[in-house]
């Protein structure tokens, strides 16, 4: 399955986008990871079918309730395994 790594640009934090980022990745049962970086930016890994990974991505387009998204960075990776989908910090 493919792997993809995001950088999601904006306003991001503060507005619980990890936590729901979680939630959209469990329901579309993607696996990977999500976390804050320190310059403001919201960083994904995620690995699944192409299709639940597009899903995924639009979710991100648009993050939860407050968030604004400005830009987000799409690189795709060599596949990766992930048990599930983890908030890092």
């Amino acid at each position: 399955m493919p792997t993809i790594h995001l950088i999601i640009k904006g306003k991001v934090q503060g507005v619980a986008y990890r936590l729901n980022a979680k939630r959209a990745a469990d329901s579309l049962s993607v696996k990977g990871w999500v976390k804050n970086k320190a310059n403001g930016e919201v960083e994904v890994l995620v690995t699944g079918t192409i299709l639940k990974l597009e899903e995924f991505i639009n979710w991100c387009k648009n993050g939860p309730k407050n968030a604004i998204v400005t830009e987000i960075i799409r690189t795709e990776q060599e596949e990766m395994h992930f048990e599930s989908f983890a908030i890092k910090s």
